[in-house]
């Protein structure tokens, strides 16, 4: 069983109630509410339809006679898809409000074959200014933000109230090296999505003094959360200006 199957057995298998429990609730339940209710169990059985398929074709790919493999399978994208997705149904359910999503670790030197990229990440990372290789890396760049643009639709899809899952939410993205053949953790380009509420006014580009701490920007994020605090790390005060 892979990471992913994993991940959605030990999250949702329990929570999900039998029909006949879910017939019952929904017959308690106003319009809007049922709409609620069969929106989240149609996910569920989405992401258990594409669990099935996807564990199948990785099965495929096994030799007679070979234990399978346990880890991240093979279609990476669908890999993070499928748990951006299970991350959203987790909110949906309100099993958690809080989530780490970490595509790939600094260190994985995966390749990335779906963006053109056959050749290991971390190797890349150490470009020496190679046009070459900075170009590999760029579409590696482009894969992850490909898979963000996924999870921030789907958010968007998905009606809360008088707006959408994705205007109730804050989603920060970044990576914790700016720029891989330096090692460096400064100038960090980060992206800051959702609505926060109504709190977090999106559509801008950003700019702050260098070696400004990048726990500014969380003791800001906290704050707007309802958990604030006056120190963070090697914080020296909240970003101002981004809510």
């Amino acid at each position: 069983m892979s990471r992913t199957a994993v991940k959605y057995s030990s999250s949702f298998r329990t929570s999900r109630p039998p029909s006949e429990d879910a017939g019952r609730l929904k017959a308690s339940l106003g319009g809007r509410d049922v709409r609620k209710l069969d929106e989240y169990f149609t996910a569920v059985r989405e992401i258990e339809q594409r669990l099935v398929k996807f564990e199948n074709g990785e099965a495929a790919k096994i030799a007679a006679g070979v234990a399978r493999p346990g880890g991240v399978p093979s279609d990476y994208g669908e890999h993070i898809r499928l748990m951006g997705d299970m991350m959203i149904l987790a909110f949906q359910a309100d099993l958690t409000r809080v989530c780490t999503f970490m595509f790939a670790n600094d260190g994985s030197n995966r390749s990335y074959v779906p963006a053109g990229v056959s050749e290991g990440h971390h190797d890349i990372s150490h470009h020496g200014n190679d046009p070459a290789k900075l170009a590999k890396k760029a579409a590696i760049d482009r894969f992850h933000v490909e898979q963000l643009a996924y999870i921030l639709k789907k958010m968007k899809s998905i009606k809360e109230g008088n707006g959408t899952m994705l205007d109730n939410t804050m989603l920060l993205y970044g990576a914790g090296i700016s720029d891989g053949n330096r090692h460096n953790h400064d100038d960090l380009p980060l992206v800051l999505a959702g609505g926060a509420g109504g709190r977090l006014k999106t559509g801008r580009h950003m700019t702050f003094e260098p070696n400004t701490p990048l726990t500014n920007l969380f003791l800001s994020m906290m704050d707007t959360m309802g958990v604030p605090a006056e120190t963070l790390g090697d914080s020296t005060g909240k970003l101002q200006g981004v809510f």
